[in-house]
């Protein structure tokens, strides 16, 4: 059965790709990203996207017998004010929706494949063993001061995240100091540094929410930018969040004495 990944921007979309390649699955991949170059190994084609053309899209998947389809990767939510990267069938997409959150609009367009006649797959299983663990996850332990912070954080989170407009927050003594919103988690934590060069970031999954095509992804890149923003401690919902590259992870966490920890919500 012929599986197409459609392909954000990021690591995740490489490793389904990668995964797949090595048990012989190698996906057809839909990607807007600009960078393709590390896809190639791993795909049985790769068909640059250059604005959000359902029509086309369909019909080309018809055409090369997709059957399955799967969504990974970070899309810029930007798209919905640039209705001129979009064909009629994805305007009226976007018109058709009550709200335009995060949920909503991921949603949409995957009832749209759905009522089309493929099935939506996740990627889960794929990279089950990559799911944070409970505990602390990499680096070293977190201090009383962080896990007050990530404590207090947790509980605005669970007001937060279920509004569907971000998965991430980032707290410095019991005070919010960022909120992630559209512009993604990786903007978000320079938004915080830019206030205060301390804090903590923690990051959930929204309760309800399709774990098909919306689980929460950190990676070295999310420690690097932590690291950048002078943030100390990353708390993960542990069974609930893919830690990309676990071995440069747990050693850029060491290095730069960055706490992660796993935590049950």
């Amino acid at each position: 059965m012929t599986v197409a990944l459609i392909a954000g921007e990021g690591e995740l979309p490489e490793e389904i790709a990668r995964r797949m390649a090595l048990k012989g699955e190698r996906p057809i991949i839909y990607t807007m990203r600009e960078d393709i170059d590390s896809l190639f190994p791993h795909a049985d084609d790769i068909i640059p996207v250059f604005r959000t053309d359902l029509a086309s899209t369909l019909m080309d998947m018809t055409a090369r017998n997709v059957r399955q389809i799967m969504f990974a990767g970070l899309v810029p939510k930007t798209l919905l004010f640039r209705p001129e990267m979009m064909d009629d069938m994805a305007r009226q997409l976007i018109a058709s929706l009550e709200t335009r959150d995060d949920h909503a609009l991921l949603g949409g367009i995957v009832a749209f494949f759905e009522k089309s006649g493929f099935e939506v797959i996740g990627y889960t299983d794929i990279l089950r063993d990559l799911l944070a663990v409970p505990g602390r996850i990499a680096g070293r332990e977190p201090s009383c001061e962080e896990m007050t912070d990530v404590e207090y954080g947790i509980d605005i989170a669970k007001v937060v995240v279920p509004l569907s407009f971000g998965q991430s927050i980032v707290v410095n003594d019991k005070s919010v100091v960022a909120v992630e919103a559209m512009e993604g988690t990786d903007a978000a934590v320079l938004r915080a540094g830019s206030l205060c060069r301390k804090g903590v970031l923690i990051k959930m999954m929204r309760k309800g929410q399709d774990s098909r095509f919306d689980i929460p992804v950190v990676g070295p890149r999310t420690l690097n930018l932590m690291r950048r923003a002078g943030l100390t401690c990353l708390a993960i919902q542990a069974g609930w969040t893919l830690v990309l590259s676990p071995e440069k992870f747990a050693a850029e966490a060491k290095e730069h004495d960055l706490s992660v920890v796993g935590i049950d919500y």
